[in-house]
């Protein structure tokens, strides 16, 4: 297939050596041209563009492919980008959504103590880590953990592995199974509780 790998950093560079080997046939898109994907590009003789410091890609930017991956991305995608793919845009998100929505997910699992986290590959759409879920898988959170110890022992090598599994699933001629997320309850507050549960 020909797939579009936008991200940055470790993971989006492993999931695009992953998928080369795999032999699709890749575009790279990274933020700058130092970034660990912009050099995976490089060395993978594949094509490279930068998408720069914005917050929001280019409406053109991506070039017409069967899937766009999104591995580590901090850009908005907006549905004219998407549109590019074929098959739509996946990404990975480190949570088990819809919780911990937004960049800073990791740092919330271990913030609110959050004994199990996980991730998430969803087909994106137009909000924030909102889209259908595709797959997920959990881990345990230890209680040393922090943020960086999380993702690099557990959620980003989870990531590596989804990614490459959902891929694999469509270069097969596997459909996608899609779950809509579902609506996060709000929490109660200390004086709150459900009628049900009387005074």
């Amino acid at each position: 297939m020909r797939i579009v790998v936008i991200g940055q950093k470790w993971l989006a560079a492993t999931v695009a050596a992953d998928l080369a080997a795999a032999g699709h046939d890749l575009h790279i898109i990274a933020p700058n041209a130092e970034d660990r994907l912009a050099v995976a590009a490089h060395a993978l003789g594949v094509p490279l563009s930068l998408h720069g410091p914005g917050r929001r890609l280019d409406g053109t930017a991506i070039p017409p492919c069967d899937l766009a991956v999104a591995a580590h991305c901090h850009v908005f995608l907006p549905a004219e980008a998407r549109a590019a793919a074929r098959h739509g845009v996946i990404g990975y998100h480190p949570s088990l959504l819809p919780l911990h929505r937004g960049r800073d997910a990791v740092w919330w699992t271990i913030h609110n103590g959050d004994p199990v986290t996980g991730g998430t590959v969803y087909r994106m759409d137009d909000g924030y880590d909102t889209g259908p879920i595709v797959a997920q898988e959990w881990c345990f959170v230890r209680a040393d953990d922090t943020p960086a110890s999380l993702w690099r022992r557990d959620l980003a090598p989870m990531g590596q592995r989804m990614l490459g599994g959902v891929v694999a699933r469509l270069g097969e001629g596997g459909a996608l199974p899609e779950t809509p997320q579902p609506e996060l309850r709000p929490r109660l507050g200390p004086l709150e509780q459900p009628a049900s549960l009387g005074g």
